[in-house]
């Protein structure tokens, strides 16, 4: 939950350019479908609460993707100020290690809620447990542009880890472009 409310938060942030539709829209729906969410985890309807755990991250990661597209194209257009992107970019990239986070937590071992059912802390994806070590490995990912200390094992973690390393890329990419054009 406070992973969603910090993307919330960095969603704001982010210069209204950068932000598919109204500002308020994104932290709005995220706050919404929180509160389902946490009331189906507490009265134990477990697969609703699955499918709205899914639908967040979706929402999270459409918008990550659409923000980092109109982050590139406003890079030619030289609106904003090189602190402004460069900051927007910074925040975009720890958006991105926030959602591809949420995403391995909540697939791995078929989430958190089954590895507790299950008493299962290990799993076929990953090696460990625990939010932070997901977290751990989005980070290490997007500053790496590959795995790290944890092997990645499963076909479909795989594909997610090409695509938060496409996105981080693109970002780094653009901000170091973005860099050498102000010098």
């Amino acid at each position: 939950m406070l992973a969603f409310l910090a993307i919330c938060a960095i969603y704001l942030a982010l210069p209204r350019n950068l932000v598919i539709g109204p500002i308020w829209l994104l932290p709005t729906l995220i706050v919404v479908l929180l509160v389902p969410t946490v009331v189906s985890h507490r009265v134990g309807r477990q697969s609703l609460n699955r499918t709205l755990g899914f639908v967040i991250n979706g929402i999270t990661t459409l918008a990550l993707i659409g923000s980092v597209i109109l982050l590139v194209r406003a890079l030619p257009a030289h609106r904003e100020s090189p602190v402004q992107m460069l900051r927007s970019g910074g925040l975009l990239w720890l958006t991105n290690v926030i959602v591809f986070a949420l995403w391995y937590w909540r697939l791995d071992g078929g989430g958190p809620t089954l590895r507790q059912k299950q008493k299962k802390f290990g799993s076929k994806s990953f090696l460990f447990p625990r939010f932070i070590d997901y977290l751990f490995v989005a980070l290490t990912q997007s500053s790496t542009f590959g795995p790290t200390d944890a092997p990645v094992l499963a076909r479909w973690a795989k594909i997610l880890a090409m695509v938060q390393i496409l996105i981080s890329l693109t970002i780094v990419v653009l901000l170091i472009s973005q860099a050498v054009g102000v010098l």
